[in-house]
């Protein structure tokens, strides 16, 4: 019997728990949505009046869409004298002074409306809310975020759905204004549709935990003192209180009917910032709160189970590259990875099953009518996810072994019509590092489609090119998006400003370049090193299987011409198998030996004993030039290489950040 290499088997083992683990998350969405879909919305509604309120604007920097938010808030339909309004601003440039002039009219008009500075950061969001609930003398509390604009019925629709005493949070769903801004925007506002459509909906209806989304809902005053209030801990003290309050035994409610309008991230570095801001935040809840949620007792076993999943489903993102890093290298091995022997076809049905099929499937149970609208979006989700999926691992990881990080808010342009720019404007992101990676990756993507196709596993060419082409994607975007452009009033400024702009420029090219010819080197590497082994493994899968013994002659001398004629790829404690100059001496000696069986009879009884020892002589080549070919990918040249590489992109990346830090000071010297 051939023995199994361990490198191998270990990293099968890693990719069936990764596979199993990614299929068991994805079953429990399916579950969500058979819920969200068959149990009907049962929430009480009873006309409650109108009982006091506060309206909180949580904001930072947000000079492009703070009026429009203060002007929608001040125009909703509801009792000036039972309605508070507190701007919490905590901003450090001209945002302040636009709000000043506004809430000063407002409060002229008698709107009881009030500017909140509290000189400080502290505690970010959370903090800025946690001091506000110090000023709140009123029974409800109401909170927007800064990228909002509530329809002036808001209030009136909602407050409804506090009927029952231990209703905490009415959380409302999440409108799009900018959805057909970009494929980007429509990629996420189909994500966040599903979030509030099948997760939110599924938990609302049933004694599942749902989570508050930070904004567009309102709370019980009582329920968030009881809870324990805003905790500035994790970077999501949303979702951080809402499960606190439920563990207290309060209910919180997802109304699918009342529907507040958004502006989504244009930018892709905006939406990496907040994306990572989620997934790291929920890994750190995770850390938090799962310890306390599986002993309490009187929390059901599915409520634990759902809790477990929603704060641990990001980790979904790395199991995923692991499962990503893990394919060509089984495929390369000639590991069979079919579902069933022999069925190939059987492979790629299931995956679209589990995958695109289902989610049309759930699609179409939502929207109804609708549906093909939708189901456009979905191909270009999935890339998207697939792509994103660099920047949420790192989060996740983050949350694990990381400090907890600054809280970076999500820049806002208002951004509404298709005509719309926001390149010119200030909060422009610049990418990060881990662009880096997501480069790695879609490289590496495109040597595993080539692998999947060179070993004879095309099949799986198509769930490869998936992440693949998000890969490149996003890390396209994140650069093409990180343009400095300065202000129109800017650009007869200073000639080291323009200078600072070319130099980023030329950077983003030069590093283009070197991306494009490392995937250049990378690929010859492959041809000329890897491949031939891959061929002579082929030769030898023929001879082991039977042939003529001239057929062998020819496969024999085909192979030694394209194997090394010596050296050993290992070449940390090599071992003597995978001694190239051992391998052309068994060959040799195997060649030896079929031109012995040339005149003997085929239907000899020695003949038969002398092909079956040929056999089994190049099964064992073959699994020695298998043992050395995971070597040759990491051999000290391609080390060498490699590291000489990502020193050039990292000097790079070092130009850029100089001159990003020299465009930084610039804007603050304008800013005095």
């Amino acid at each position: 019997m051939m023995e199994i290499n361990p490198f191998n088997q270990f990293i099968f083992n890693i990719f069936i728990i990764s596979a199993f683990l990614l299929t068991m998350y994805t079953l429990n969405f399916y579950y969500l949505a058979y819920l969200a879909i068959r149990k009907k919305d049962n929430n009480a509604v009873k006309i409650i009046g109108t009982p006091s309120i506060t309206i909180q604007l949580p904001l930072y920097n947000e000079k492009y869409v703070a009026q429009r938010l203060v002007d929608a808030v001040c125009a909703l339909d509801y009792p000036k004298d039972k309605m508070k309004i507190m701007v919490l601003d905590d901003s450090d440039d001209d945002t302040t002074s636009l709000l000043h002039e506004q809430i000063s009219k407002y409060h002229n008009m008698g709107f009881d409306i009030v500017h909140i500075r509290r000189g400080t950061r502290k505690g970010y969001k959370a903090g800025a809310l946690k001091y506000a609930m110090t000023l709140i003398d009123t029974e409800y509390v109401a909170i927007f975020d800064a990228d909002f604009i509530p329809q002036e019925w808001f209030l009136k629709k909602a407050m409804p759905y506090f009927a029952k005493s231990k209703i905490g949070l009415v959380q409302c769903k999440w409108g799009h204004v900018n959805e057909n801004y970009s494929a980007m925007t429509q990629a996420q506002a189909l994500s966040l549709d599903f979030h509030f459509l099948v997760e939110q909906k599924a938990k609302s209806n049933s004694k599942l935990y749902m989570n508050f989304n930070g904004t567009a809902g309102i709370w019980r005053v009582d329920c968030i003192e009881d809870a324990g209030g805003w905790h500035s801990g994790t970077l999501v003290e949303d979702l951080d209180l809402s499960y606190r309050a439920q563990m207290k035994g309060w209910k919180c409610v997802f109304v699918e009917d009342i529907v507040v309008d958004a502006e989504l991230p244009v930018q892709m570095n905006a939406q990496k910032r907040q994306q990572f801001r989620w997934a790291k935040g929920a890994i750190q809840c995770a850390v938090k709160l799962l310890g306390d949620i599986i002993i309490t007792r009187h929390i059901p076993v599915q409520t634990k189970f759902q809790a477990f999943v929603q704060l641990t489903r990001h980790i979904g993102y790395p199991l995923l590259l692991i499962q990503f890093l893990a394919l060509p290298i089984l495929l390369n091995a000639n590991y069979n990875l079919h579902i069933i022997k022999f069925i190939p076809a059987l492979t790629i049905a299931t995956y679209l099953a589990m995958g695109p099929f289902a989610y049309l499937f759930v699609i179409y149970n939502i929207w109804g009518k609708n549906w093909k609208t939708k189901a456009k979006v979905l191909p270009f989700l999935l890339i998207y996810s697939a792509g994103m999926s660099v920047n949420n691992a790192v989060a996740v990881f983050d949350g694990i072994f990381g400090k907890k990080n600054e809280f970076l808010r999500t820049p806002k342009y208002g951004i509404v019509n298709s005509t719309d720019d926001w390149r010119d404007k200030a909060y422009n992101l610049p990418f990060t590092k881990t662009t880096l990676l997501e480069i790695f990756f879609g490289v590496y993507g495109i040597m595993s489609i080539l692998i999947s196709i060179f070993s004879k596993n095309p099949i799986f060419a198509p769930m490869i090119a998936i992440p693949t082409i998000g890969f490149f994607y996003v890390a396209y975007q994140s650069l093409s998006h990180s343009r400095f452009k300065r202000h129109k009033s800017d650009r007869s400024k200073s000639k080291s400003q323009r200078m600072a702009q070319n130099y980023y420029q030329l950077a983003l090219i030069g590093m283009f370049a070197i991306i494009v010819f490392g995937a250049y080197m990378a690929y010859q590497g492959y041809k000329s090193d890897v491949y031939p082994l891959d061929m002579s493994r082929g030769y030898l899968d023929r001879i082991s299987t039977g042939g003529s013994p001239s057929q062998m002659l020819q496969d024999l001398n085909a192979i030694k011409a394209q194997l090394p004629k010596s050296g050993n790829p290992v070449w940390i404690f090599p071992t003597d198998s995978t001694n190239f100059g051992r391998i052309q001496a068994d060959l040799d000696s195997l060649t030896e030996s079929v031109e012995a069986i040339q005149s003997t009879s085929k239907s000899s009884a020695d003949y038969s004993t002398a092909m079956s020892d040929l056999h089994e002589r190049a099964i064992q080549i073959r699994q020695n030039i298998m043992d050395a070919t995971p070597y040759m990918y990491a051999s000290f040249s391609n080390i060498v290489f490699s590291s000489f590489w990502i020193a050039a992109i990292l000097g790079i990346f070092a130009v850029l950040k100089r001159k990003k830090d020299h465009l930084k000071a610039y804007d603050k010297l304008e800013d005095v």
